[in-house]
């Protein structure tokens, strides 16, 4: 796993083989941040990376200036990993949950600039995921969500839906509220 751009650009980390997420690929990742780099100034945000995985999108986001990113990720050994690579980088502004995504995006309070979720394809519920997000108190006019899933979904007809980018077998929906 490698960080693309900012001050961790260019870091490159061993995943470990018995990480069972499905890691977002370098190629979308690159392609998805210069889209969001024309919708968002990264300096100084909060942002939320659900179902975090390896933590490379907020990683990512860190390393393009976030004030405060949370990592939200259940399982044992992707929490560990991220966890690892924070201590690696001394990284203050990466804050990481071990627990439910979905029940941590309803209890949040305070809404952030940006979400990213990528949940497993395969989630039992998946199709209720993006109005659950969009629904919820971490988003306020002006933020921005993003929901990575596969080909097999369309969530065009949600409240906020701006546009869908495909990179190879990665689909991303994004999401602005105003």
């Amino acid at each position: 796993m490698r960080i693309i751009r900012g001050k961790y650009g260019r870091r490159r980390f061993d995943v470990p083989g018995n990480i069972s997420a499905r890691p977002t690929t370098d190629f979308a990742r690159e392609n998805l941040f210069n889209v969001l780099e024309n919708m968002i100034d990264f300096d100084g945000i909060n942002a939320i990376d659900l179902f975090a995985g390896t933590g490379a999108i907020s990683l990512e986001m860190v390393s393009r200036g976030a004030a405060k990113v949370t990592a939200v990720e259940k399982a044992p050994t992707q929490f560990r990993f991220i966890e690892k690579i924070k201590q690696q980088l001394n990284c203050a502004e990466l804050q990481i949950i071990k627990g439910d995504a979905l029940k941590f995006i309803q209890s949040v309070q305070t809404p952030v600039n940006l979400i990213f979720a990528d949940p497993p394809y395969d989630m039992d519920g998946f199709d209720e995921i993006p109005s659950l997000i969009l629904g919820s108190k971490a988003v306020t006019n002006g933020s921005i969500v993003v929901i990575e899933h596969s080909k097999n979904r369309d969530f065009s007809s949600l409240p906020g839906f701006i546009e869908k980018r495909v990179y190879g077998s990665v689909n991303f929906s994004i999401f602005r509220i105003d």
